[in-house]
């Protein structure tokens, strides 16, 4: 590895590669950093039985607009297009048709209300109705979506986000990890398990200390999550505080997923979905077959994905095989086994699932998003304005700030750099 570049990359996720993807072709000298000893981030897909199981992003939201189908199709990755089969309970099991109406128009109504009033407080909580029987529903399905219960959800965030999401939501049978790993150009010089230490600023550009030595460049762009960035992980500036205050508004949430392997058919059918514990906020959402394959995706969100931390895999395996059970009979039992488990909040180098804006401070996700100094500048899913929480609006984020890297240093123009 040289020691001086024009820029360097920390973070080799769907913003790192994005970023690298578009210094490419500049004409400046780039290096990415990885902490970990793998590429993808929160994209990661994992081979089982010869089926690539996504433990982190694994649809392609907003598809029709999200620049990894066009990053797909143009590298020949299949594209399942049909609609999920989220919200429809398999059968029924477990919730009545009449309970499903009223637990899926008491969330309508809930997002009707942050829209027509939004309270004051800016709390999405405070949109809830006192004593609704449906309060635990609608906390849990802002488990899956934000990773956090409404208490802790900034309306004018959650809402920004609504506007603009649209209906296709598609998958990569191959693995949207997969595609985000690959995506990065070959001779792109990328450097895994090599932790950036500290970040200075120098005379006329940054020096980062890692283990392998220090690194000279022009300027950085930081695509750490905001639990890092806000963390003690990578000593930083002090001119940078105020990035590091902005993403201690921006937190990630907890949102984990299972795959149990499922041996003979049983009563599960392909592409099916159902929830565990209707009402519960805790419950989990099982989506059985997906793409036919013989297993079973359970997805925990907010509250249960933070028992699943505090009591560990076994435990989460447990609940979810215990949740099947009660719906579709005691002889399902013998025909699951535990196969993969993601542990995002454990991770140090992530530290959660996805950011979601605390009460008041939607603004954030827009102060972070800017440069200091036209050498440090900012890219990761927390700063997207409303695809955050998505691998699409990290991969814009990259493109955005790679953009405004080549701006400020000038495309193909290289500055001698002095020895920090």
């Amino acid at each position: 590895m040289a020691s001086g570049y024009d820029v360097v990359i920390v973070g080799g996720g769907a913003a790192g590669i994005a970023a690298a993807r578009t210094l490419a072709s500049s004409g400046l000298s780039a290096v990415l950093l990885e902490a970990g000893p793998r590429l993808g981030g929160r994209a990661r897909s994992e081979t089982y039985g010869g089926r690539a199981l996504d433990l982190g992003c694994g649809w392609l939201h907003s598809g029709e607009r999200n620049a990894w189908t066009s990053i797909a199709e143009e590298a020949g990755f299949a594209i399942d297009r049909r609609t999920p089969a989220w919200g429809q309970q398999f059968h029924d099991l477990g919730f009545l048709p009449a309970d499903q109406r009223a637990a899926r128009a008491a969330f309508e109504a809930w997002i009707e209300r942050m829209e027509a009033s939004p309270p004051p407080s800016d709390h999405a909580s405070d949109s809830l109705l006192p004593n609704c029987a449906w309060n635990g529903h609608i906390a849990a399905m802002t488990g899956f979506i934000s990773g956090v219960g409404p208490e802790r959800i900034s309306v004018a965030d959650y809402l920004a986000y609504d506007a603009a999401a649209s209906e296709c939501n598609w998958r990569l049978p191959d693995g949207y990890g997969t595609l985000v790993t690959r995506s990065l150009p070959e001779r792109f010089a990328a450097f895994l398990s090599t932790p950036v230490e500290r970040v200075a600023l120098t005379a006329d550009g940054v020096t980062l200390t890692t283990a392998a030595g220090d690194i000279s460049a022009r300027a950085v762009i930081l695509t750490v999550s905001t639990a890092v960035l806000a963390g003690e992980t990578i000593a930083l500036p002090s001119a940078l505080d105020p990035w590091r205050e902005a993403a201690a508004s921006l937190p990630l949430g907890r949102n984990e997923k299972l795959f149990l392997a499922i041996s003979g058919k049983g009563p599960f059918e392909d592409e099916t979905q159902v929830l565990g514990r209707p009402g519960d906020p805790t419950s989990g959402s099982h989506y059985i077959r997906p793409l036919g394959w013989p297993v079973i995706e359970s997805f925990l969100g907010g509250d249960g994905a933070r028992v699943a931390e505090t009591e560990g895999a076994d435990a989460a395996f447990a609940q979810a095989i215990d949740d099947l059970v009660a719906l579709f009979g005691s002889d399902v039992r013998r025909m699951l086994r535990p196969l993969a488990a993601s542990a995002w909040s454990a991770d140090v180098r992530i530290g959660g699932a996805y950011s979601c804006a605390l009460p008041g401070h939607a603004a954030a996700r827009g102060l972070l998003a800017r440069s200091y100094d036209e050498r440090i500048f900012s890219a990761g899913e927390a700063t997207n304005p409303t695809d955050f929480s998505t691998a699409h609006g990290a991969h814009d984020s990259g493109v955005r700030a790679a953009r405004e890297a080549i701006g400020a240093l000038g495309c193909g123009v290289r500055r001698p750099l002095t020895s920090p």
